[in-house]
């Protein structure tokens, strides 16, 4: 931000908030306060602490947009450097959305009903790297859908993009429905040796799958609301341009007066004569054609029919 206010830009504090207060405060909360207190004794803080690092911590990331800050504030050549990592092959298979819509459910999956999960719980190292992975995996699809640089293919504009973030507020509910109806405890024995007295183990994991499905739906409808509301903004863009556009083509030129000597009646008279029965002959063997406007349908052509209501 120093960077790119030294080069005379500026960036919008409204991101800046977002990146801060929704992004990492929700990495703060779930990894640092009282959810990592209890999710090594009770399954539900551990259910809401792993949805919101994967779902709602890349979301206010992204709404911060560091692709398009990075860019603007590095030099030439290291924001090349990005857009080529951006569009990158690698990149471009990882944040398809689709690929990553898969990616982040099978993920979700892949910590509940494998040995993932459980083993985390024993193992410290691998608890971390799973604060790592959750977050990861989220940014995969968030960061390319809602930042303003191009790290998706020129097809999939902010229409397309809608559909796949319809989808994915469907498919992040299914993680909370399975575990919250699944029967069998997931890491059962860490829980049933670990929980408080008198706490219901199948219980918190009912609550735990609740937590999931509700904070997964909540995070969809602010993404889902982002995306078109960039939709109808980048509309209201091209619909100015298109109007500036057509501002410019149709402004009259203003006639210019070239100094004319002064010259005999007779002499001037001649010639006129002559053009205007030439026009006339003319006009006799010749189809009048109307202008292109008022024979053509389309968004263009009413524009300027509008604008020309003398004619």
């Amino acid at each position: 931000m120093v960077r790119v206010r030294l080069r005379g830009g500026s960036w919008p504090p409204t991101r800046v908030a977002a990146f801060v207060l929704l992004g990492l405060g929700a990495i703060v909360v779930t990894t640092m306060a009282g959810l990592a207190v209890y999710d090594r004794e009770v399954f539900w803080p551990a259910a809401v602490q792993n949805v919101g690092l994967d779902l709602l911590a890349p979301l206010g990331l992204a709404l911060g947009d560091p692709l398009r800050l990075a860019v603007e504030a590095l030099p030439r050549g290291g924001a090349d450097r990005v857009r080529r990592v951006l569009t990158g092959r690698l990149v471009g298979l990882l944040t398809f959305p689709l690929v990553c819509t898969v990616l982040v459910l099978a993920t979700e999956l892949t910590v509940y009903f494998t040995p993932y999960f459980a083993t985390a719980l024993r193992v410290g190292r691998l608890h971390e790297l799973m604060y790592l992975h959750l977050p990861a995996a989220g940014c995969l699809f968030v960061l390319p859908v809602l930042t303003r640089e191009q790290a998706l293919p020129v097809w999939c504009t902010r229409p397309v993009r809608a559909a796949p973030v319809f989808l994915d507020g469907i498919v992040d509910a299914l993680p909370g429905l399975v575990v919250m109806t699944h029967g069998t405890l997931i890491a059962g024995a860490w829980y049933l040796h670990h929980a408080p007295p008198g706490s219901d183990v199948h219980h918190d994991q009912q609550l735990g799958g609740g937590a999931m499905l509700g904070i997964a739906e909540l995070v969809a409808i602010p993404f889902l609301l982002t995306v078109l509301a960039q939709w109808a903004r980048a509309e209201r863009d091209r619909a100015a341009v298109l109007d500036r556009r057509l501002d410019g083509e149709l402004a009259p030129a203003a006639p210019v007066a070239a100094p004319v000597a002064a010259a005999p009646a007779a002499a001037v008279a001649a010639p006129v004569a002559a053009a205007v029965a030439a026009a006339d002959a003319a006009s006799d063997g010749a189809e009048l054609v109307r202008p292109w406007w008022e024979t053509e349908d389309g968004e263009v052509a009413e524009r300027v029919r509008r604008q020309r209501p003398g004619d």
